[in-house]
């Protein structure tokens, strides 16, 4: 049996957690908070990691390709190769051009913290420049890569509500509300395991919300 360890108040987390939801993959939750996490699995403390019968995993994108591999049913790659790295490449330009950018403004938008005026400068303009490039990749057709649910899907829907509600907050208006982000959002939402990623997320972030501070 598989362990997701980590909190799911995580995108990293959730991104994961769909995935196996997803392929039907038998697993149990360990909640670990940052700071509380398995340094011998997560050298640098972060979620999630895996623990499996035969030893552990950090770093999601990891997770997710060993997932993809150790249990083939109800593949979130496609066979194809080319189609294959294009799901792979919705993935990592989702993680390093939007969420990995946006998340410079995370503290000043979900967490009380501020950010610099320079910072929020800097930031807006490389995420409208990396949107626009982003919207010649995707198809929302209605999944974000075309006609089938992916591992595109499952980082797409626990990454975009972050840039679209961090830029909200901070300048004012949704940088993705171009895209039909938001239809794809609630078209998404009506799949049973994304509605209980999105429940635990909200219980989750709740509780992590409540937690001493310090």
């Amino acid at each position: 049996m598989l362990t997701l360890c980590g909190f799911s108040a995580s995108n990293y987390y959730n991104k994961v957690k769909l995935a196996l939801l997803e392929k039907g993959v038998p697993f149990t939750e360990e909640l670990a908070w940052i700071g509380e996490t398995d340094r011998s699995a997560s050298p640098l403390g972060k979620v999630p990691y895996l623990r499996t019968p035969n030893g552990t995993l950090c770093e999601s994108a990891v997770i997710a390709d060993y997932i993809e591999s150790a249990y083939p049913e109800h593949p979130l790659i496609p066979a194809d190769p080319l189609a294959a790295g294009k799901v792979r490449e919705l993935i990592t330009f989702m993680e390093l051009h939007l969420e990995l950018v946006a998340r410079n403004l995370y503290p000043q938008a979900f967490f009380g913290g501020t950010v610099s005026e320079a910072a929020r400068e800097k930031v807006g303009a490389q995420l409208a420049k990396n949107i626009t490039a982003f919207a010649q990749l995707t198809k929302f057709s209605p999944f974000i890569g075309g006609d089938s649910f992916t591992a595109a899907d499952c980082a797409a829907i626990v990454h975009l509500p972050l840039v679209s509600s961090a830029t909200k907050i901070i300048y004012g208006r949704d940088f993705l509300a171009e895209l039909p982000v938001r239809d794809y959002l609630a078209r998404m939402n009506e799949r049973p395991h994304v509605a209980r990623v999105n429940a635990d997320r909200k219980t989750n972030t709740a509780e992590m919300l409540a937690r001493p501070k310090g």
